[in-house]
């Protein structure tokens, strides 16, 4: 969770984006097929006018090569739908053609993680992982995004997120420094004339809605990761018509996503580790109390941070760095450590070598400025995620989850801090009663999880198909957060339930085991 709130990504930090980025002069500009424009229906009730306009693919920082041949364009929408006759905001589309000479006639459209991770950054992953193989690509920023109008950037927390490696996790100083961050972004958007409030998942799901009308098709289907497929459980709720199939990679369903939900994630992808570990006899020979270990260095770096000057992965000067054990536990959660690599770095802080640990919190220090719409964040998380609990929740979650870790590390939800204070300043109206509803569905739908996840716990794929009775469930060991790009059984899975949705081949996944763990000499 935290400051991607379930994105794959960023370590410890947030990301950013430059501010109302307009698309460049190059790239294909042809409209989709079947595009067309005009009044279409987002709701059982209410009728708004929404429509597509063909453009020029946006520029990004890194060429993106299936943007060469992609059709892209905006899909203008009400910013508020309950004032249709408000301000316009312009969402950007892709449509990423598929390889295959004869392509199926229903896309498949992608709902990418987040809140407010950029989308067309994931092209590249969705692309090699062979969602275009068969028919089209449909990605669409979702509302705030990068090379939207507007686009909720928040360059002020980006730069926040960049300084904070160098502080203590949850001191005061540190939380006044995000707070300020906080305000001055809301100031700035709200000076823009940007309704906050209409920032959120109800909106989001109308926005897929009105894309498929809007492009013609008479179906599709969803794929979403991370946010993603809490955004698909909303847009299945409220908008079933045109759906042939979604499938859900590392789920985060609305009904159940809040600040204590993210401690029972991040047990769950621990207590993974741990039998992972003990189930490899090289593994638990060498790291045979991997649990308390961890125990111990979370007390003891809470106790008495480290204050290291460390050089980023990226490269460049050195950058302070505190690690203390609400760094050690946001680093896990985001798995800034590879899987495999876990054991020997918890082995190594505990003999006196922090730098693995280390490194990989300097490389927050090297931020995307602009990247990421950490306005269309914190309006989610803040009206949907925040007020049905209280600050004694987390912490008695966190208390459950982890008896032996210090309630200073416990108060604050992994990658989630001060958001009680934050939610304040960015003052939203509260959102739960509205998507905290489960979706009953006949759609058929697949659940991709990784067992290494430590963000949304595998085990939640069981309890949110309990209303869907016509869903399969996948698990991947030692595979973390967003799941598809990183194993080539859940691409296969994945491909063959988007060709049979009620019967997908899962054979490969009874062969599956996790990467051998990183044994390092004692």
């Amino acid at each position: 969770m935290a400051e991607h709130r379930y994105r794959e990504g960023m370590a410890v930090a947030g990301a950013g984006l430059a501010l109302l980025a307009a698309f460049g002069p190059t790239s294909a500009g042809a409209a989709p097929r079947n595009a067309d424009s005009g009044t279409v229906t987002t709701g059982p009730t209410r009728s708004v006018a929404s429509r597509f306009v063909p453009g020029p693919c946006p520029t990004t920082p890194e060429p993106i090569e299936a943007l060469a041949t992609a059709r892209c364009g905006f899909l203008e929408v009400p910013e508020n739908r309950a004032r249709p006759d408000g301000r316009t905001v312009r969402l950007a589309v892709a449509v990423i053609p598929a390889a295959s000479a004869k392509p199926a006639q229903d896309p498949v459209v992608f709902m990418s993680g987040g809140p407010g991770g950029e989308t067309f950054d994931d092209i590249p992953f969705l692309v090699s992982s062979g969602l275009n193989r068969d028919r089209d690509l449909i990605v669409m920023a979702q509302r705030g995004n990068l090379y939207d109008e507007p686009n909720l950037a928040c360059p002020e927390l980006d730069r926040f997120y960049a300084t904070s490696v160098g502080l203590p996790s949850y001191a005061p100083r540190t939380e006044k420094l995000m707070l300020d961050a906080v305000k001055k972004c809301r100031a700035r958007l709200t000076a823009d004339g940007t309704d906050l409030s209409a920032y959120n998942s109800t909106e989001n799901a109308a926005d897929f809605a009105d894309l498929r009308t809007a492009l013609g098709l008479k179906e599709w289907n969803v794929y979403g990761h991370s946010y993603g497929s809490n955004l698909a459980l909303t847009y299945l709720r409220l908008h079933p018509q045109g759906i042939r199939s979604v499938a859900f990679d590392s789920i985060a369903p609305p009904q159940d996503v809040s600040l204590p939900f993210a401690w029972a994630g991040a047990r769950e992808g621990l207590e993974n580790l741990y039998k992972a570990c003990a189930a490899e006899p090289a593994c638990k020979s060498r790291y045979p109390d991997l649990e308390r270990t961890l125990n111990e260095q979370v007390r003891k770096l809470e106790a008495h941070p480290l204050t290291l000057n460390v050089e980023p992965p990226q490269g460049g000067d050195p950058v302070k760095v505190v690690l203390d054990g609400g760094a050690l536990v946001n680093l896990l959660v985001a798995k800034a450590i590879p899987f495999a690599e876990v054991p020997a770095a918890i082995d190594e802080l505990a003999r006196g070598r922090p730098e693995r640990f280390a490194r990989a919190r300097a490389a927050g220090s090297v931020p995307v400025v602009g990247q990421s719409a950490h306005g269309l964040t914190n309006s989610v998380v803040c009206s949907e995620w925040v007020p049905d609990h209280s600050a004694s929740d987390v912490l008695n979650a966190g208390r459950r989850a982890f008896p032996d870790w210090p309630d200073q590390v416990l108060a604050q939800a992994p990658q989630l801090a001060f958001q009680d204070q934050v939610c304040r300043v960015w003052n939203v109206p509260d959102r739960t009663a509205t998507v905290r509803v489960a979706p009953v569905s006949s759609v058929p739908t697949l659940f991709i999880n990784g067992t290494g996840d430590m963000k949304t716990g595998a085990s939640w794929a069981q309890k949110t198909s309990r209303t869907l009775p016509r869903s399969t469930a996948v698990q991947v060991p030692g595979i973390g957060h967003w799941v598809v790009p990183q194993s080539p059984c859940a691409q296969k899975v994945l491909a063959s339930f988007l060709t049979r949705p009620t019967a997908p081949d899962t054979g490969c996944v009874a062969d599956l085991g996790w990467e051998p763990f990183t044994i390092t000499p004692k």
